[in-house]
């Protein structure tokens, strides 16, 4: 009906946005944005990584270079020697991620070229 409020988002006098919980207006605050994929945490529980990203956001870069960047080539298969140990924690944490180690390898080393080697 024509008497009902409109659902538009509030702003205050400086163009904050605020919601509305329980008839208070609370800023949004800025999310903080994720640089590198070790800086973030193990989650011990979804309640507590939806918690986390309600405050955070992974970096625009970043997301760019988790892109695939084949340019056309195929991959190359190699093999690489490595201590079972390490492997190991390689794939744990590859799963606390929900990535497959390969990749997560593969990402590492992509910003490591870049890095050393920035518009490689």
């Amino acid at each position: 009906s024509s008497d009902a409020p409109h659902r538009h988002p509030a702003h205050d006098r400086f163009g904050i946005l605020l919601l509305r919980a329980k008839g208070h207006g609370v800023p949004l605050s800025p999310l903080e944005n994720i640089r590198r994929w070790e800086d973030i945490p193990f989650f011990p529980n979804p309640k507590e990584e939806a918690a986390y990203w309600l405050a955070h956001q992974l970096d625009p870069a970043l997301m760019k270079s988790s892109l695939s960047r084949s340019e056309g080539q195929d991959s190359t298969s190699i093999t690489l020697r490595m201590d079972p140990r390490m492997l190991s924690r390689l794939k744990r944490l590859a799963a606390q991620r929900y990535l497959n180690y390969q990749s997560m390898m593969k990402q590492w080393l992509a910003e490591r070229l870049e890095k050393e080697i920035p518009g490689s």
